[in-house]
């Protein structure tokens, strides 16, 4: 029975269907963590550290670390903004549309929009 959940999750990953509320490796419901960890996906450590997280390991500094987030973005639609299409808001940014090239779904965008705030 594992051979054939593993199979099928596969395929959910690979056809981008993760907004099926499943992260990429199809053991455990997607949360904005793992989305923004993943590295087909949010893929935010390319870029951020995030210095609460032990784990992050090879964490980027091409853009502001991630903290104290709850403060900088008390709207959270503003966030949400920057996340989905940062370009908006500053035209020479290097940070990824992620909803506009449609890298994360609207529930994703959701999800990782709430992990970051929480930061």
């Amino acid at each position: 029975m594992r051979i054939k959940t593993t199979i099928v999750f596969s395929l959910v990953a690979s056809l981008g269907l993760a907004s099926l509320g499943f992260a990429a490796d199809g053991d455990e419901p997607a949360d904005g963590r793992s989305l923004a960890f993943d590295r087909k996906k949010g893929n935010c450590l390319a870029c951020h550290a995030i210095p609460s997280e032990r784990k992050a390991e090879s964490p980027g500094n091409i853009g502001p670390p991630l903290v104290n987030m709850k403060e900088r973005y008390p709207d959270r639609d503003k966030l949400r903004a920057r996340i989905w299409d940062e370009t908006k808001i500053n035209p020479d940014s290097v940070m990824p549309p992620f909803g506009r090239n449609k890298i994360l779904t609207e529930e994703e965008i959701d999800l990782v929009t709430d992990y970051i705030q929480g930061l």
